[in-house]
């Protein structure tokens, strides 16, 4: 009993210590995730026309787009589907800007230059990872708190767990008769039983995003003891130049399209750096980002170049 009791405590403070963090990340989070509908339902720009002509390829749409957003860095040309505008992708870590420049993939007609970093979502995204203070003060501090709702909620499966039959029968239902007490007591372990699923759920991917240490101890967990491998892109090691009679980026792009007939979205990369590969991406649910291809070309050659870390193509994905 004395041990339950300051399991009991430690869950009543930790509530109390986590409450106002974990409301703001919920909130934000449940704002974040309704993002494409609501944007769809307020950005006309982001709709055009589909038409029987062919769609402009990469190089036109980025040149286009470069007219209307000069001096800056193209980081990904997106096409979605028919209905929709291509997106000209332009961003910098380093000068700090991040661009969407919307153009008519069909006339090269641009349609909207947007800002994200003033966009509402970024807003809500900002506190949804960092509470609206900086990155390295916010980060850290959702992060903790994502930690103590992960104790808390073990720690509130061990105070609900039933000790006889008896009580088990109560565990799982409300007692609409008793007290107000009671029925604030019943809402709270009963429902809280039955959404824990879920909240585990939540707050272990927000803790794979929150600490590297526990991303990390995941993935060796999943993978048998393999180390987890950051994202980079591989560079060419080839000697030749590129002959092909459309720019390499264009035929990547034609040759993704090939190979994903029925995608959602096909996104393409333009080396980063010199010998850097042209990275391409496919999509065939625009719902959801884990289905995605994620594929890398030499730009010398054309040919693909294998990756070790979890950004390559989904039916090679391991558990981890």
């Amino acid at each position: 009993m004395k041990i339950k009791k300051a399991i009991g405590k430690i869950h009543l403070w930790l509530g109390l210590s986590s409450g106002l963090v974990v409301f703001i990340v919920a909130i934000t989070g449940c704002i974040y995730a309704f993002q494409s509908e609501i944007q769809d339902l307020t950005q006309s720009y982001r709709f055009v026309e589909p038409q029987q002509s062919p769609v402009l390829p990469p190089t036109q749409i980025w040149e286009k787009a470069d007219q209307a957003l000069p001096d800056k860095h193209l980081h990904a040309v997106l096409y979605p589907k028919p209905d929709r505008s291509a997106q000209a992708i332009y961003y910098s870590f380093e000068e700090d800007y991040y661009y969407f420049v919307y153009v008519n993939p069909y006339t090269g007609e641009v349609l909207k230059v947007k800002d994200e970093f003033a966009d509402f979502f970024r807003l809500v995204l900002d506190g949804h990872f960092y509470l609206w203070l900086p990155p390295e003060i916010g980060q850290p501090v959702v992060a903790s708190f994502t930690l103590v709702f992960l104790v808390m909620m073990i720690s509130g499966l061990i105070l609900w767990w039933p000790k006889n039959k008896k009580a088990k029968g109560q565990r799982f239902s409300l007692k609409l008769n008793g007290s107000w007490k009671r029925k604030n007591y019943d809402l709270h372990s009963v429902i809280g039983f039955y959404v824990m699923a879920f909240g585990l759920v939540f707050a272990v991917t927000g803790l794979v995003w929150g600490f590297t240490w526990f991303r990390d101890g995941v993935y060796s967990v999943a993978s048998g003891g393999k180390d987890y491998v950051e994202y980079y892109t591989p560079e060419s090691t080839s000697s030749q130049s590129y002959q092909g009679d459309l720019p390499a980026l264009d035929q990547v792009w034609l040759n993704m399209r090939a190979a994903y007939p029925n995608a959602d979205w096909i996104e393409v990369h333009p080396p980063e750096t010199e010998n850097g590969a042209i990275a391409a991406n496919a999509n065939p649910d625009a719902g959801t980002y884990w289905k995605m291809d994620y594929r890398y070309f030499d730009p010398n050659t054309l040919e693909e170049l294998p990756v070790d870390h979890i950004w390559n193509r989904f039916h090679e994905a391991t558990v981890a």
